[in-house]
């Protein structure tokens, strides 16, 4: 099955970038959406609601804007993520707004549900569903999922334990629609990698955490520029749900990331106000497994710059391997 028109056709590199909680705001999404690759953010981030309706007006104003003054390099489109979770209170008001302005690409995540697909597709936009099983893909595309997100180990955030290998062949024996992976992707390399794994696009977070748009504090960033995979820690005390945090974060907070006691997933809570356990962890610093490939704090336009020139050298490098073997085997051939 083909790419939808709106993520073939609008893209300069086959990338989307991920919702950050707190991180992601119209800055982040427009600069990214500009360069070429779906930018997004959680719709969460606007609080209060009132924030979100201003939110989506300056995204789909100035993208507008941007495609009318440049008709040669048009914007990819945005996204807007939705936790579906029963503890989500703003559900029904965020996804009003998301159709008031026509939100072209919708991604939900912690729950799969038929009605908010629905909605979606009533005003033309496409549903993309993050998942970290096939089980739970199956229950996806079953409940009207256009697309999904397999969410791999040394993803940043709610990660899933399974290698991407694993994930996008199980999921590539009965599903041919749109797949974007996400888990330790940093560079243009990754990319085609996850290509040549079967999925469509990439999915991108961590990078993006340390770009000048974001709405991290300047230690955060610095701190993914000076950490490693090594310094990544799979903990679900957090939120309640396992994810991947940056060990320095983690000692800062006074706490042994070699020892940290598990958390009960009731705990969690997406509501207007979020519960004060979580508040007390805003230091604890999430991120992925691919930070080792971030060198220094650039904006998001010199990021994915960055991602394409390294994509499309890996695609020359890859050409000139193929042609190289091939040549083997003949010249083995002939012998």
């Amino acid at each position: 099955m083909a790419l939808p028109p709106i993520l073939r056709d609008r893209l300069r590199l086959p990338a989307i970038a991920s919702p950050l909680f707190i991180i992601s705001n119209p800055d982040l999404v427009i600069a990214q959406c500009k360069a070429g690759i779906v930018g997004s953010f959680p719709s969460l981030n606007a609080r209060p609601i009132s924030l979100l309706d201003e939110w989506l007006d300056r995204i789909t104003s100035e993208l507008a804007a941007w495609d009318k003054a440049n008709p040669d390099l048009p914007s990819a489109p945005f996204a807007v993520n939705q936790i579906v979770h029963k503890t989500n209170n703003r559900l029904d008001e965020d996804m009003s707004l998301c159709a008031k302005y026509k939100v072209p690409v919708v991604i939900t995540s912690l729950g799969a549900r038929e009605d908010v697909n629905q909605a979606v597709h009533a005003w033309g936009g496409i549903t993309l569903h993050d998942v970290i099983t096939n089980k739970f893909a199956h229950k996806a595309v079953e409940k009207g999922a256009d697309g999904l997100i397999p969410v791999a180990a040394g993803a940043g955030g709610h990660a899933g334990g399974l290698s991407p290998f694993a994930l996008i062949q199980e999921i590539r024996e009965w599903f041919d629609g749109p797949v974007a992976l996400s888990g330790a992707i940093g560079n243009g390399a990754a990319i085609l990698a996850a290509q040549a794994m079967g999925a469509d696009l990439a999915y991108i977070g961590s990078a993006f955490i340390a770009t000048k748009e974001a709405n991290a504090v300047e230690g955060y960033k610095q701190m993914i520029v000076d950490s490693s995979g090594e310094d990544i820690v799979y903990s679900n005390l957090f939120t309640g749900i396992h994810g991947n945090y940056l060990r320095p974060s983690i000692i800062a907070a006074g706490m042994d990331p070699d020892h940290l006691p598990e958390s009960d997933p009731s705990a969690m809570n997406f509501g207007s106000g979020g519960n004060t356990e979580a508040k007390a962890w805003k230091d604890i610093w999430g991120c992925g497994q691919g930070i080792g490939a971030v060198k220094a704090v650039l904006s998001a336009g010199e990021l994915v710059a960055r991602l394409a020139a390294e994509y499309e050298a890996a695609k020359a490098d890859l050409v000139a391997k193929t042609a190289l073997t091939a040549g083997k085997h003949m010249a083995f051939a002939a012998e």
